[in-house]
Order: C-alpha cells, then structure tokens, then sequence
C-alpha cells in the first residue's frame, strides 16, 4: 500500500488560501515520497471550497512524477463536455499523469444550483462517464443517450494518453455503485469516512467478482481510499477537539463515528487503522490533513508509514 495526499482545498476555522501554500504543499509532497496528488470538487460546501480542477492545475509545475488525479470530481455539475476539456487540458500539461476520478457528488446544493434534478444523478452519471471516454479517444464512434451526446464534437487539444486518462469510479460500496465500478470504471474510489477495514474487505471482495462477470481481470483493476481525514497529535485533547469542532459539524457526522474511521490521534493509533486497511486490500490511501499540513505531511511519513510498513 502506499500514499497519496489531497490539495488541502476546505476553508477550515478562517484559513486563507494562496498559490504559494498550494505549490509549497505539492512540493513537499512530492519531497517526501508521497505517490500521487489530489483535488477534490464541490460547488457549493458548508466551508469555503477552492475549486478542485482550477488548483490542480495552478501546481502542476510542482508535482514532479507523482500520479495526480481528482477523487472525485462531477461530470454531472459540471457537464461532461466541459470537464473532459478540462481534464484533456491537464493531462497534456502533466505528460500523462493524470488519472480522473468520478463520482455524481452527494450535494443537493451542488445539483439545484446547476438547475439539474438530484433524482438524476445515477442515471446521469453512466451517460456521463461514457461521454467522456467518447470525447477522449482520437477514434471510435460518438456518444448518444438520453442526457448527453458527443455527435458532432472532436476534442482538441486531446489529452496526452491514448485513450484519454484512466477514469475510477467513486463507490461508498453499495451494490449498484459496485457493478458501475466493474462495468464503466478502470479503478475503484471508497471512501474513507464511508466505510471501515470490514466493510473495504467485503467490497471488494463483491468488486473483483463483478469484474470477472464483466471479463476484466481484478488483477489489473486498482483501488484506493479517498479523503482519509487525518490530524496527528499525542495530545488527546486536541484530537478530541479536532473531531468536535472541525470534522463532525463539517461532515455532519457523529464524533464517535468519525474517532473510529478517520486518522485522528496518536501516531501509532494511526499507524494500526492504516495497518487494517492494508490487510483489507487498500492499494492507496489518499490522506488529507486538516490543519497543520506541511508539518502534518512530515509527521505521516516520519512517524505514521514506518509503523504501517513494520
């Protein structure tokens, strides 16, 4: 298992966001060792919320070799011919390293301000998925649905991959979202707060056997577990008021619920649930501090990942 990292993109208590925290952030990420870079994407947030794609894109210069990606953004919101530009545009800037995670987004407030019916994401979010592959590859026919179509359209600049950037797709686990990964997707996003090392197990496991119904090899399908809260500190107190006055008023979850499922605390408390999750099968983590975050990358792979790997 290894590590990736979110552009810290949440307006926490007041925080004031600059470019120069941004490129410092990737840079030391990327200083590191942390594998991959990530943004996040809401329209509308119970904090402020800087947009995911425009801020992958303003430290690109700064992520070296690692993978970037979103976790997730929302082809609904922001209409699928508009993001596969995007995207296109941030691939071929990176050279390739891109990967575009989707997922139709849990915000009402994000559909109602698009003027899109939130009782239609699932059946939206298929079309969209396809309609970006469609305006990705160089070749191949259009796609046509019922919300969406590429008829007519040629994309260019394309994107440095062949056939456009690998897209994963965003699952807490429920069934349907599963068969979706398997059918439409080339990677599985869980969810950090969404889910625990049992619940990860038994999805993926009902994952890689609706692969092979589809006929892809598991083998060659990745996961990894997206927006893993995290906040190190030997100081009980103030992991405690981590999780009460940032975590679960921002997350609308319950404190109890959160102490157990994000990295809050100790060091070696930490280390132990990231530990579980590679028993699970995780193949990445994507971590995302909530204050602190430059000391906070370092703490992570200074004292967090070596108790994971021994």
């Amino acid at each position: 298992m290894d590590y990736g990292v979110h552009l810290p993109l949440i307006g926490f208590n007041g925080k004031k966001f600059s470019l120069e925290h941004l490129q410092t952030y990737a840079e030391t990420a990327e200083r590191l060792g942390f594998q991959a870079l990530s943004a996040n994407d809401h329209l509308l947030f119970s904090r402020p919320w800087l947009d995911g794609p425009t801020a992958l894109a303003a430290v690109l210069a700064q992520t070296g070799r690692m993978t970037i990606g979103t976790t997730v953004s929302l082809p609904i919101i922001r209409g699928p011919v508009a993001l596969a530009k995007a995207m296109a545009a941030i691939d071929l800037l990176s050279g390739g390293r891109l990967f575009v995670g989707v997922g139709p987004g849990s915000s009402a407030r994000d559909y109602a301000a698009v003027g899109i019916p939130f009782e239609e994401r699932w059946k939206r979010l298929g079309e969209a998925i396809q309609a970006l592959r469609a305006l990705w590859r160089r070749e191949g026919a259009p796609f046509k649905g019922r919300f969406y179509s590429t008829e007519e359209m040629a994309l260019e600049p394309p994107p440095a991959q062949p056939n456009g950037p690998p897209i994963w797709i965003g699952s807490w686990g429920s069934e349907a979202g599963l068969r979706r990964a398997a059918r439409l997707g080339d990677g599985w996003l869980a969810s950090a707060y969404n889910t625990t090392p049992e619940m990860f197990t038994a999805a993926w496991k009902r994952l890689q056997e609706h692969l092979v119904q589809v006929g892809k090899d598991p083998a060659r399908f990745p996961n990894a577990i997206a927006t893993m809260w995290c906040y190190v500190t030997e100081e009980r107190s103030k992991a405690d008021r981590a999780i009460r006055e940032i975590l679960s008023p921002t997350l609308n979850r319950p404190e109890s619920e959160l102490s157990q499922r994000v990295l809050v605390g100790p060091a070696q408390e930490c280390a132990e649930k990231l530990a579980a999750y590679q028993a699970a099968g995780a193949q990445r983590v994507f971590l995302w501090p909530i204050a602190d975050e430059l000391r906070q990358l370092e703490i992570l792979q200074e004292e967090v990942v070596p108790s994971v790997r021994s």
